[in-house]
């Protein structure tokens, strides 16, 4: 028999997967006035990418020493290299079938407990975030100012990663199954993006 906690585990996923796997829920139409503002709402409106951004966190903590602020700037530096690319007209096939490949294959790195070197880890997020930037720029509107935008996505960005690395930071003092169960469940929605 399943022990209560894994039960409990199990019902939150999947009460947490259908809701995550709805990609860039609220973008459409929600120029806040303030670039700013638009540019800071976007990765936390967009399920796909607040899953993907706090994977990172939750993965750096899981490697530990310079990986838990190494692996998250480099993911920043190359999202905004994506954003940049987007804004020249550039078109890139695939953007939202990466962007789920991405949540799935963090999540799984998590739940598997994967390590890998410091710049491999770099590499891997960086490749993703190119991506993520990408959708960043390619959505921001007509109106706003780029910089601004720009500025508001990568704040954002860098807050969601210190929340993952801080969760799974105190995940690991408590219970490093946690952390792997947080994994599994982002790696669901990693599948749940496929399918939509």
């Amino acid at each position: 028999m399943k022990s209560p906690r894994l039960r409990s585990a199990l019902v939150a996923a999947a009460l947490v997967v259908p809701v995550l796997a709805r990609a860039h829920p609220g973008h459409d139409g929600h120029d806040f006035g303030w670039d700013f503002g638009t540019g800071f709402t976007h990765p936390l409106l967009g399920w796909d990418h607040l899953a993907a951004m706090l994977a990172v966190g939750l993965w750096a903590a899981q490697l530990g020493g310079r990986a838990r602020w190494l692996v998250p700037a480099a993911f920043v530096a190359v999202m905004i290299l994506g954003a940049t690319l987007a804004q020249t007209g550039l078109v890139i096939p695939g953007i939202e079938q990466t962007i789920a490949a991405s949540v799935l294959v963090l999540g799984l790195l998590i739940a598997t407990t994967a390590k890998l070197p410091v710049g491999a880890g770099m590499a891997l997020v960086g490749l993703f975030a190119a991506f993520h930037g990408f959708a960043h720029g390619s959505e921001m509107p007509a109106t706003a100012g780029a910089l601004n935008y720009g500025a508001g996505f990568v704040v954002a960005t860098i807050l969601i990663h210190a929340a993952g690395v801080g969760l799974g930071r105190l995940a690991s003092r408590h219970s490093a199954k946690g952390t792997q169960m947080a994994g599994w469940v982002i790696a669901g929605c990693g599948v749940a993006l496929f399918a939509l």
